[in-house]
């Protein structure tokens, strides 16, 4: 970084201490003054300061990317700032930033507020879009790479932005198939997945230099549409956002990538978005927001549903309940599912699992290893669900001390699975901290799966006369995830954390429950359900 601005930075953080806040982590202590830190964090803060007393000055960058959490902080900060002022409190200032936003909307929105102008460069970019619409989105994604392999120089690398790990590895090996078999006029190509699961040193593969004469193919990106706290991956019409989509080209042109290739025709340029909405979470700062989307009503619903809210005169306020699960940096039927772990006696384990589900997946599967994958994999396997596989794989990296040859050799991301152990302390603080005293099962998996039905009963499904699944909830035909232990089983019930949308509807990390613990759980809500069936 060089010039005035890189000059700037180093002033910065010379002058100031700097820290930062992430979920999970928080590196700033009562001498921090510069403190970066995500928008859902700000948004936790919110709860006990909505008038964010902590901070003179606000800046919220990149404000193009439109999401839920980014929506909800702007009307956050624009009340602070607005309560404040009206108080005679010291003012809050807010900075809005983006290389691409629609200038005059947010300028509106913050009351008229001053426009500054930074010039900087830009690489100049060509965008091709396809002629008609793509129904089969890989098939057009095969086509691009090849006719952009076979057209451009060969110094020139490829980015492909894929929605998942299983859809990058099934390109990436069609790849490497067809390029065996090209001319060698063609050139030779690598191709290279980058996918979260993968182990870091497989992942630093990608900024390595391709070898001389070959091109480079790989990447991929994972969408989430997160409502009622369910992840799901899929292909929706909506509007684009447009400079989003522009400002990812540009960014890769310091990479020496000067050509965007989309596989929307033009017409339907602002017709598709991959849009990320995490309404499950929005607990935590639903008494600061006064505008109720529909997402919002949808997680209020949700809320009210765990007992984490309640509605008294058109007013949303939080239970008892719902003031100890907003401690927890959770989705709500999380934070739910470690409160109600003490009446189970199981919150050691109950902890472990939350942790494992809520990073990104510690297994690595490399598609060409599959035998031996599983052939390390059986003695962690249980036939009562992926959750309690998880916990006996996190068992075995603890009991080796979280050796990485130990994780190597069982196909176990080491990265991810210290971030697990770091975010199973704090969630365990916090439980001290409410007085809740971790106590351990042991041996006894029973109470573990009968916790889990009882915080996660709205994402169950029971098996019908026909064998396929049906969510209780929605009553959607579902079908089990091949990576499930229990792709091969047909349990009469089960709870899971999400559902993949991609030929079907899958379910993913399932547990196998009684359906009579569901009906503990939440009596009238499935008298309701029941109900609505016979009607």
């Amino acid at each position: 970084m060089g010039g005035v601005l890189g000059e700037a930075v180093i002033l910065v953080c010379a002058l100031f201490q700097v820290g930062y806040t992430v979920r999970f982590e928080d590196a700033t202590s009562a001498e921090t003054r510069l403190r970066f830190m995500t928008d859902g964090m700000l948004l936790r803060e919110a709860i006990g300061d909505p008038l964010l007393q902590r901070y003179t000055v606000v800046i919220l960058d990149e404000a193009h990317e439109r999401t839920v959490h980014t929506d909800v902080l702007f009307g956050v900060v624009k009340t602070a700032q607005k309560k404040r002022k009206e108080q005679n409190k010291f003012p809050l200032k807010v900075i809005i930033m983006s290389a691409t936003m629609d200038v005059d909307l947010f300028s509106q929105y913050f009351n008229k507020a001053p426009v500054l102008y930074l010039e900087g460069r830009q690489h100049p970019i060509q965008i091709f879009y396809t002629k008609q619409p793509q129904s089969d989105y890989l098939q057009a994604a095969l086509v691009s790479i090849f006719q952009i392999h076979q057209e451009a120089l060969p110094s020139s690398d490829i980015l492909v932005f894929l929605t998942g790990q299983e859809e990058i590895e099934a390109l990436a090996r069609t790849c490497r198939d067809i390029a065996k078999h090209l001319p060698e006029s063609c050139g030779p190509m690598s191709v290279i997945p980058l996918y979260a699961s993968l182990p870091p040193a497989q992942q630093l593969r990608v900024f390595q230099p391709a070898p001389k004469a070959d091109r480079t193919a790989g990447d991929g990106l994972k969408w989430e549409d997160t409502g009622g706290g369910i992840v799901s991956l899929a292909l929706t019409s909506f509007p684009i956002n447009c400079p989003s989509s522009r400002q990812k080209y540009s960014s890769e042109h310091s990479h020496r990538r000067d050509t965007g290739s989309s596989l929307y025709n033009e017409e339907y340029y602002g017709n598709i978005e991959l849009i990320r909405s995490r309404s499950g979470g929005l607990m935590q700062w639903l008494k600061a927001v006064c505008c109720f989307t529909e997402a919002i009503q949808a997680a209020i619903e949700q809320l009210e549903l765990l007992g984490a809210a309640e509605r008294k005169d058109d007013q949303v306020t939080l239970t008892p309940l719902g003031k100890k699960m907003a401690s927890f940096p959770l989705e709500p039927r999380f934070a739910k599912t470690i409160l109600l772990s003490a009446d189970f006696s199981c919150t050691e384990e109950v902890l472990t699992i939350v942790s494992l589900l809520s990073v990104d997946s510690v297994l690595y599967n490399p598609p060409a290893r599959r035998e031996e994958v599983y052939s390390r994999r059986r003695k962690f396997i249980s036939s009562e669900g992926d959750h309690m596989t998880l916990l006996n794989v996190y068992r075995g990296f603890k009991n080796m001390g979280g050796n990485k040859d130990w994780c190597r050799e069982n196909f176990v991301n080491s990265r991810n699975m210290s971030l697990v152990t770091d975010v199973r302390s704090q969630l365990r603080e916090i439980c001290v901290k409410l007085g809740i005293s971790p106590e351990s099962s042991r041996s006894d998996m029973g109470n573990v799966r009968r916790c889990l039905a009882h915080g996660l009963f709205t994402n169950a499904a029971e098996l019908q006369p026909d064998g396929t699944y049906m969510t209780l909830d929605t009553h959607q035909p579902v079908a089990i995830h091949p990576s499930s232990v229990l792709f091969q089983a047909k349990p009469a019930c089960v709870v899971f954390n999400e559902l993949l949308h991609t030929s079907k509807c899958y379910m993913r990390d399932l547990c196998l429950v009684d359906p009579d613990w569901l009906h503990e759980a939440a009596p009238e809500y499935f008298r309701r359900k029941l109900r609505a069936i016979k009607s």
